[in-house]
């Protein structure tokens, strides 16, 4: 799995021009390579040697994976500067990690407090996903959204707190810059509506505001369609 860990990188990165920067440039690909050892470990009993493990690849890469974390094949932690993962997260396979994200709890209890992450997932940097929460296949989370309810598989997450929206079909699987932003959407609806008030006040042309009102009502809907409540 760590040889694994290293050609993900190799397979993803288009910005690594040669193996020896790979072992120079990238503290995500070392972050994982610590983990690995210390979580095998970790799941065998021991538990003192597997956290000074954990404490040493957080000192040199900046990145804290607790070892009782579990994380698939194909992870990519891009940048790495400041990730945290907590020790109930389970990651899936395939799933991009940008820089400053968090897989945090929000419990005191020894149960099951930390997110869930489904495959092929790409959580964009300085997202916070919060709690025992699960976030699912192919979904996207928004740079700096703080996730603290579920995200269905296909979807993208944005905001503060982040509200879900569906997929947007069509776009690379890396694409973690095209999120719709939502209230821009919402301001540029009501924007329309009352300008369409203040014309009938002015004119009484009521004809003209009722086919804009149908218009509206339109984007409404659609508007509204797009969210997962």
């Amino acid at each position: 799995m760590i040889r694994e860990d290293f050609r993900t990188v190799q397979r993803n990165d288009p910005a690594l021009h040669n193996t020896f920067e790979l072992f120079f440039n990238y503290p995500g690909v070392w972050a994982l390579f610590f983990y690995r050892i210390s979580h095998a470990l970790y799941i065998r009993g021991w538990r003192f040697l597997p956290r000074l493990i954990s404490a040493i690849g957080q000192f040199l890469t900046t990145v804290d994976i607790h070892p009782g974390a579990q994380i698939g094949r194909g992870v990519f932690i891009d940048h790495a500067t400041g990730v945290v993962i907590g020790e109930t997260a389970i990651v899936g396979d395939n799933v991009l990690i940008y820089q400053q994200v968090t897989l945090g709890g929000v419990s005191l209890s020894r149960g099951k407090r930390h997110p869930t992450i489904d495959s092929n997932v790409v959580i964009g940097a300085g997202a916070k996903i919060l709690g025992n929460i699960t976030v699912g296949k192919d979904a996207k989370i928004g740079a700096n959204s703080v996730v603290i309810r579920d995200v269905p598989p296909g979807c993208t997450a944005v905001g503060v707190p982040a509200r879900v929206a569906r997929r947007i079909d069509g776009k690379a699987p890396l694409s973690h810059n095209v999120m719709p932003d939502i209230n821009k959407e919402l301001f540029d609806y009501l924007l329309k509506r009352i300008a369409v008030l203040e014309h009938t006040l002015k004119t009484g042309d009521l004809e003209t505001m009722e086919k804009s009102d149908q218009e509206l009502d339109e984007i409404y809907r659609n508007f509204i369609e797009a969210m997962k409540r």
